[in-house]
């Protein structure tokens, strides 16, 4: 058993619209201080695109999305949820194609991803499953079971002062902005497709038609590659993505807001 002196209380919540039960080990002001120095990092070593359609398209998407969901969690009485969360949009010059939001809802698209996002109901798609990945606090979850498997349980605040560096290599891969690999991986798939889920309803309040996220995978798909085998992936392959996105059309229409 871990030792009690390096282990935070745990705070069990529920992630909101699915309700599923989890445990964070870290308290969320402590990631989003962490976030907001990163992020500061990230985009003072990156290409951040400006006055360009493209980053005009992420930011305004962006804001649109979150304030939907912003105005959602007010209705139902859960604002408390995102209370620490500024929100930043920024598309960066990169042949990645790839997007990632850390706590605090710091969001970074690359442009490689924005000929497969295509329009702005692509772009939604994507801000809709990042924005997802914050709301859900899933890289709390990832990051406290980083902690717990790889640095013994230590609180966060202690990793840092310790073992910096790991710590600072732990979070970036909790986030997305590394590669997620070892005994991590099922649990992220399972946040990969509740992330699909709650992007497709936050699209939707937004005011955008969750089919575009089918039209998007169909897109990403396309783009071949020798992508692995879904068991060695963090993420559904694009088929099982596909079909469970199809399938979750219907609750997503629910949500759905006239623009």
């Amino acid at each position: 058993m871990l030792a009690a002196s390096t282990l935070l209380l745990a705070d069990c919540r529920r992630v909101p619209v699915t309700g599923r039960s989890q445990f964070n080990l870290i308290p969320e002001s402590q990631l989003t201080s962490l976030a907001n120095s990163e992020y500061d990092v990230f985009l003072a070593q990156s290409q951040v695109v400006t006055s360009t359609p493209d980053a005009q398209k992420v930011k305004t998407v962006g804001s649109r999305l979150s304030n939907a969901v912003e105005k959602f969690l007010r209705d139902q009485g859960q604002a408390d949820e995102i209370k620490q969360y500024a929100w930043e949009y920024n598309l960066i010059q990169s042949d990645q194609v790839n997007a990632w939001c850390m706590p605090g809802g710091k969001i970074a698209f690359y442009t490689g991803i924005m000929p497969v996002c295509k329009d702005e109901p692509g772009v939604a798609t994507v801000m809709g499953h990042e924005i997802a990945h914050a709301v859900a606090r899933h890289g709390n979850e990832r990051m406290s079971q980083s902690l717990a498997v790889q640095l013994g349980g230590a609180a966060l605040d202690i990793a840092l002062s310790q073992k910096p560096a790991e710590t600072r290599n732990l979070f970036l891969t909790a986030y997305g902005v590394g590669a997620n690999v070892g005994v991590l991986l099922p649990f992220s798939r399972k946040q990969e497709s509740e992330a699909d889920k709650l992007g497709l309803i936050f699209m939707s309040m937004a005011g955008y038609q969750p089919d575009a996220a089918v039209d998007f995978w169909k897109r990403m798909s396309a783009l071949g590659g020798a992508a692995p085998p879904e068991f060695l992936s963090t993420h559904p392959s694009n088929e099982r993505r596909i079909k469970d996105i199809q399938n979750y059309l219907p609750k997503a229409r629910e949500y759905y807001a006239q623009p």
